[in-house]
């Protein structure tokens, strides 16, 4: 049951008789009006060249959604004929703040469930709080693997829809060794928090694991939201590596790859951006041709046709003019996530299901994503997804079509790159991905 109902359940019981709030309870559920879910993206500051196109994104989804717009599975109307009632929140002022606006969005305004947090930072905070107060959050994109390793390791109401950071550095490096077998020295520079220095650590063990050989330089992390990375960009070119580690996002990533352009950094070393599709959307034909370029999944300008994937990019290209940025792929998913369960859970339309039902059905399911490839909830008894994932090479910008050309694509299914059930993700790593399957 979610906290709005208990709420409701409590006022109700402490306003009648008893042998009336008896037969209340035995009583069949009724209809429910609307379903109010708080979303929470990046609106400000660096942040938001990432959220913002996430919350365009939402708010695009959960129209269609209430009209009944979306293509199968998803084309009954809101959350199991229950529309949505959304409430926006900006994600930008630290964990204090964020842990205050998750208060008030459960305890004043009422919310059913949350969907959002990009910041590794904050769902680390947020997670403890959510377990407390017992209300369904779904983290749709931070991706570091020590929120259930470490912060949460028995969660209930904190869910991830997203793939782990992991199968990025894992991809990352299966991508680098078997199309550059010549690389031999790698740096990084990532951002100075739980993202970026797992991800440093994970990505040195996957090319340790691949290419023991590997010798790494420069491993540099520039606070988050620093935006002048003039120092590192110094340190890069003075001892460059063959290939140079970035997990940036967002503004940041926009940033450090034009000042790294203007500085002529990519003709001293190959850059890798696990998040690159994200910076191409901010920077087109300004992007470092030559760049190894991920998407968090296969994702933006990686994705699948199906009539779901282009249903949602030409949707987004007529509602708001652009191609939708990777932040708009990870924020449809984060809700259909949600959709899926739901109506899985559901015994009648014009309900929403309890939370514990939602929960129980979002365990083990496999769900339809807009960018064409299914994700998983294979990990941490359910709550953490796994998905295929891809790396190519951008290598231009097409002036007829107005988008980037990125070639020697390939995809790695979610089996090679995620760790298994009950196994840590570094120690994976490190065993050389015991029981993978490439």
């Amino acid at each position: 049951m979610t906290t709005l109902s208990r709420r409701r359940t409590w006022r109700l019981c402490s306003a009648t008789t008893l042998a009336a709030a008896a037969l209340a309870m035995t009583a069949p559920a009724e209809a429910q009006d609307s379903v109010k879910i708080g979303f929470v993206y990046f609106l400000s500051g660096a942040g938001a060249a990432y959220g913002t196109p996430a919350r365009d994104s939402a708010a695009m989804m959960v129209d269609a959604l209430n009209e009944g717009s979306v293509p199968a599975p998803y084309d009954t109307v809101g959350i199991n004929g229950v529309t949505i009632e959304p409430i926006f929140i900006d994600e930008a002022g630290g964990t204090r703040k964020q842990i205050a606006e998750y208060r008030r969005l459960v305890e004043r305004e009422g919310v059913d469930m949350v969907i959002g947090y990009n910041s590794s930072g904050n769902c680390n905070a947020l997670a403890p709080i959510v377990e407390e107060l017992e209300t369904l959050t779904n983290f749709f994109h931070c991706g570091n693997p020590g929120l259930f390793e470490d912060v949460v390791t028995d969660p209930h109401y904190v869910v991830r829809s997203a793939p782990m950071g992991t199968m990025d550095q894992v991809a990352l490096a299966r991508y680098v060794t078997e199309n550059f077998p010549e690389i031999s020295t790698v740096s990084g520079v990532n951002q100075d928090y739980s993202w970026g220095q797992d991800n440093w650590v994970e990505f040195k063990a996957a090319m340790t694991a691949l290419k023991p050989e590997t010798t790494f330089k420069n491993a540099l992390f520039p606070a988050l939201g620093a935006g002048d990375y003039g120092s590192e960009i110094s340190s890069l070119a003075t001892d460059p590596a063959d290939i140079t580690f970035v997990s940036f996002w967002g503004g940041d990533a926009d940033a450090l790859m034009l000042q790294a352009a203007a500085r002529g950094l990519g003709g001293s070393t190959d850059l890798a951006f696990t998040l690159g599709t994200g910076v191409i959307d901010g920077l087109g034909e300004n992007t470092i041709e030559g760049t190894i370029v991920g998407a968090r999944g296969p994702n933006s300008y990686l994705a699948k046709s199906t009539p779901l994937s282009d249903w949602f990019a030409a949707s987004y290209e007529d509602t708001y003019d652009r191609y939708p940025p990777l932040g708009a792929y990870v924020a449809a998913q984060g809700i259909l996530a949600i959709k899926a369960a739901a109506e899985k859970a559901a015994a009648e339309t014009g309900t929403l299901p309890d939370t514990d039902a939602i929960i129980e059905a979002l365990e083990g399911l496999t769900f339809d994503t807009v960018n064409g490839y299914p994700i998983s909830m294979a990990l941490h008894g359910g709550h953490q997804g796994v998905s295929d994932t891809a790396y190519g090479v951008y290598t231009g910008w097409d002036s007829e079509t107005d988008m980037p050309i990125i070639e020697d694509v390939t995809v790695y299914p979610a089996d090679c790159v995620n760790p298994p059930e009950g196994t840590n993700a570094v120690e994976w790593i490190e065993s050389g991905f015991e029981g993978a399957t490439c």
